[in-house]
């Protein structure tokens, strides 16, 4: 067959034949719209000059560098996070998106605000993984004046400033947890609930939202008042091993938040008859849950799908950073996964 012209991919794309000789001569005026539709029907019509093209389009493209601050480097979650993040920044194909990662182990209020600041004046815009606290607040607003956009990660911001929130529908995951204890515990119970910290707010959306369910749906069960871990696996490990010493009659655990290699080191120190009469539903997925997964442990992960929630994250970021004008806060949600151990 004829191999394809550039007047063919003109008309193919609906443009000028000058149009096409601008982006492969690398000109600069041609929108990245047009761009990318031109690219696209190279492709599709397979012609000869696609490479050359592509290669114009990035050597274009616009250049922005993105902050993401993240926690607890010493563990394996954030340094996943960290890598699906680099990964989707690299995989964009229309503009360049240089990713600078910080990870915060001292979560104190005033140290998450000064790491903040500090990333937001070299970035064009920073993500953050940390708990709603007025004086992160205030940097969020500092920032936000600077003209440097703060997008929630994971755990959403009260802040009024913040440019976007993209994790999970929260409210909806609690009640799933509670739908998969509930269903699998016939009998009189009671739940014990542990959550990182009171004011990361997936986490308290999620233990609200777990009561709310047991009390519609499952009032044979009760549930504990909630215990904080710090996000501390040997703190987690001392409260629930306290915790099943002290009564027969827990049969459901919900760890909404980190610490769960303790709370599986405590459930590996009972009885296996006593173990397998309690249900745990956990959050996200590392090494310690897969683990945990494997021998039975887990009943169920309710985890962020890595890979599609760092691409939303990335071009969410890159959207607040074109946008103008201000603007209402945006928020994406990403559905959560389930995963068992008959499907990890």
């Amino acid at each position: 067959m004829k191999r394809p012209t550039i007047s063919d991919l003109a008309r193919e794309a609906g443009v000028s034949v000058s149009t096409v000789n601008r982006i492969l001569s690398g000109a600069t005026n041609v929108k990245a719209s047009t761009a990318q539709h031109i690219q696209r029907t190279a492709e599709k019509i397979g012609f000869y000059g696609l490479g050359s093209i592509e290669d114009q389009i990035k050597k274009n493209a616009p250049h922005y560098r993105l902050g993401f601050l993240l926690q607890q480097s010493t563990r394996e979650l954030y340094q996943h996070f960290g890598r699906e993040i680099t990964k989707a920044c690299r995989n964009r194909q229309f503009d360049t998106a240089d990713p600078l990662i910080d990870f915060v182990d001292l979560l104190t209020p005033e140290n998450i605000s000064q790491r903040l600041l500090a990333l937001g004046r070299n970035c064009d815009a920073v993500a953050l993984i940390a708990a709603d606290h007025p004086q992160i607040g205030q940097t969020i607003r500092a920032l936000s004046e600077m003209g440097k956009p703060v997008v929630a990660y994971i755990t959403d911001q009260s802040s009024p400033e913040r440019a976007a929130f993209v994790g999970t529908d929260n409210w909806k995951l609690g009640r799933t947890a509670a739908f998969l204890i509930s269903q699998m515990t016939n009998d009189h119970g009671r739940i014990g609930v542990f959550q990182g910290n009171p004011r990361y707010q997936c986490q308290d959306v999620a233990e609200a939202s777990f009561r709310s369910y047991i009390r519609e749906h499952a009032p044979h069960l009760s549930v504990d008042e909630c215990r904080s871990t710090n996000e501390e696996p040997n703190r987690a490990h001392e409260m629930v091993r306290d915790l099943l010493k002290s009564t027969d009659e827990i049969v459901g655990i919900f760890m909404v938040g980190g610490g769960i290699s303790g709370v599986l080191r405590a459930l590996r120190e009972v009885p296996i008859e006593r173990r397998r009469g309690v249900k745990l539903i956990c959050r996200d997925i590392g090494p310690e849950t897969r683990k945990g997964l494997s021998e039975g442990l887990i009943t169920a992960a309710l985890c962020h799908p890595m890979e599609h929630t760092s691409e939303v994250l990335v071009q969410t970021m890159i959207d607040a950073v074109a946008n103008d004008g201000p603007r209402s806060t945006v928020h994406h949600t990403v559905p959560f996964e389930i995963i068992t151990p008959e499907n990890i």
